[in-house]
C-alpha cells in the first residue's frame, strides 16, 4: 500500500494534466510595473512599445502583462548600461552624486 503524504501527486489525472516541468511565470500588470520602477504610465508604455521591456497582450481586451523575469532582466540591463556609461565618462560626476 502506498504511503500517504501531504505532497500533491505528480501522476496525471483528468483534472490535472501531466506536468511538463515548466513553472508558470508570475505575470505583472503594467500598473504593478509602474510601481516597481516608480515611473508614470506613459514611460512604461513607451518601454513596452519600443521593445525595451518585453510584454504581451492577453485576452479579447488586450490586457498587457509583463513576466516577472522579464522585468528583472530589464532592471539588470539598466544597471549594466548605467555602469558602462559611468565607466566610459558619458555620465558626468555631478549626475551620480546624491543631492542633499
Amino acid at each position: 500500500m502506498p504511503r500517504k503524504t501531504d505532497e500533491p501527486s505528480l501522476e496525471p489525472t483528468p483534472e490535472q494534466p501531466a506536468l511538463t516541468g515548466r513553472v508558470l511565470p508570475r505575470m505583472l500588470s503594467l500598473e504593478q510595473v509602474q510601481e516597481v520602477l516608480n515611473m508614470k504610465a506613459p514611460l512604461v508604455y513607451s518601454l513596452v512599445r519600443s521593445g525595451e521591456l518585453k510584454a504581451a497582450q492577453f485576452g479579447g481586451r488586450g490586457i498587457w502583462r509583463v513576466r516577472e523575469d522579464d522585468l528583472l532582466a530589464y532592471i539588470d540591463a539598466a544597471y549594466a548600461k548605467t555602469a558602462e556609461r559611468i565607466a566610459s565618462g558619458q555620465i558626468p560626476e555631478g549626475e551620480t552624486t546624491p543631492q542633499t
